[in-house]
């Protein structure tokens, strides 16, 4: 049984500056909140948040995207925000997660689109790269490293287990949502800014987030994790569309060499590394932005 919960308006003001439009929609038996922005018979671009993240994160690439002349798709993924969060483990697992971009796609009248992931949207993008690869044209991937090189560098690297001590915790029950609700959720305040430059996160942007995580609560966030560790591996290792890897080099919880192994199993990948810049580097470096759109118009129509 899902957690249904009545559809709220409550993202009208952030909305307000970015010109979206802001629609529920039933995406594999899920009720998704989704923002769009562009012409609806323009190219589509859908655009993955990861954790613990929300559609907002992607604001400084809708406009952009946009005035290059796409159609841009972001969904709140499930058990985010406004988005319904499902009970249990298992409708965490990559192939739901993957399978909600395809509909979300096919929803939109297409057959493909140009996926573009953060993080765990990263891990998604990838996933669905590599289990449905007719829906994806182009692939654009920060700071996640393809799903063979994470699991083989956690079982060579002792540096990568360490920086993923989190991932190990959240498979505990119960104490990482008790720890993280405590102190009006101070610790996932913290990793936001403990993973990030300093001033990528103001104050105000933090209210936002903290709004965001109380829609759906905790749990849902951490059986994404759960949910990962769970998750059948893809049938195919290598990703056929032409990718693009843009990866901020002091992203504390990866190593950077998964970025250059990541591009091994592309049949057309690139990769830009941004010294200085962290986890969330296309909050951090505008050459991201203009990065990601040259990869994309390469091939708009």
């Amino acid at each position: 049984m899902s957690v249904t919960k009545t559809p709220t308006d409550t993202d009208a003001s952030l909305r307000a500056d970015l010109g979206v439009e802001s629609t529920y929609r039933d995406i594999n038996d899920v009720q998704l909140h989704v923002v769009a922005a562009g012409e609806s018979d323009a190219p589509l671009v859908v655009l993955l948040h990861g954790h613990p993240d929300f559609w907002y994160g992607w604001r400084d690439q809708i406009r952009p995207l946009v005035e290059a002349g796409f159609r841009v798709v972001v969904p709140d993924q499930r058990g985010c925000n406004l988005s319904q969060a499902p009970d249990g483990i298992d409708a965490y697992r990559q192939s739901e997660l993957a399978a909600d971009v395809c509909d979300l796609i096919r929803g939109e009248g297409r057959e493909s689109a140009h996926v573009v992931g953060h993080d765990f949207g990263g891990f998604v993008a990838w996933n669905v790269a590599l289990r449905h690869p007719s829906v994806v044209d182009r692939l654009g991937i920060f700071n996640v490293p393809h799903p063979t090189v994470y699991r083989d560098t956690l079982r060579s690297s002792l540096e990568q287990i360490a920086r993923s001590w989190y991932v190990w915790f959240y498979q505990v029950p119960k104490l990482p949502e008790w720890l993280l609700r405590r102190n009006d959720m101070d610790n996932m305040v913290d990793s936001l800014e403990i993973t990030s430059n300093p001033g990528t996160f103001d104050a105000e942007t933090i209210a936002r987030y903290k709004a965001a995580w109380r829609h759906t609560g905790i749990e849902p966030r951490i059986n994404w994790y759960r949910g990962f560790r769970r998750s059948e591996n893809p049938s195919r290792n290598t990703v056929t569309q032409p990718t693009l890897i843009c990866w901020g080099e002091d992203d504390i919880a990866l190593v950077p060499s998964m970025a250059e192994k990541s591009i091994d199993h592309c049949e057309n990948g690139e990769l830009r590394m941004f010294p200085g810049a962290s986890h969330w580097v296309h909050h951090e470096c505008e050459e991201v932005t203009e990065a990601v759109l040259r990869h994309l118009s390469s091939s708009a129509c």
